[in-house]
């Protein structure tokens, strides 16, 4: 069975003053994105089965606005995570999930997708290699069970960038 796993970045973020940077609110340019990234996401890929978003405020924001209602697991170590701490995540998906949305930020989203990528001289590798920016998603497939999902093993099929 092949596994489909899509990393996002959350929305663009306001920048109240006196607001720590867990507690930032998404920015309305980033509930529009968002929501422009959701519609993609079901015109264009497969039924999501779980989310694992990190615990922000704007990542649980940008997850809001996307509409997407698959069930969601708020993980607290997806804030400020390398990739190795991500992938450790991933590992962790039920055999069950043919489709896993992570929700996350800069830089963990975009050196996931370059560490999981085995085809790194393609089109969407480069698009992503220049910018990931706020609500931008990486569509990778693997071949494997998200056990096995390892390093250089996904097959990045799609760099998107809704605006």
């Amino acid at each position: 069975m092949a596994r489909t796993l899509i990393l996002m970045r959350h929305g663009k973020s306001s920048y109240p003053p006196g607001v720590a940077d867990h507690e930032r609110p998404l920015a309305p340019r980033g509930r529009r994105e968002a929501a422009l990234a959701g519609d993609w996401l079901g015109a264009t890929q497969p039924e999501i089965d779980l989310v694992y978003c990190s615990t922000s405020v704007r990542t649980r924001e940008t997850l809001a606005a996307t509409g997407i209602t698959a069930p969601a697991q708020f993980e607290p170590s997806i804030y400020e995570a390398t990739p190795h701490t991500l992938i450790d995540l991933i590992q962790l998906a039920d055999d069950e999930v043919g489709t896993l949305l992570l929700v996350g930020h800069a830089p963990g989203m975009p050196w996931t997708a370059w560490e999981l990528a085995a085809n790194r001289d393609s089109e969407a590798a480069a698009d992503l290699s220049r910018k990931f920016p706020t609500s931008a998603l990486a569509v990778l497939e693997f071949d494997r069970a998200w056990t096995d999902a390892d390093p250089g093993t996904g097959e990045l099929l799609r760099f998107h960038v809704p605006r």
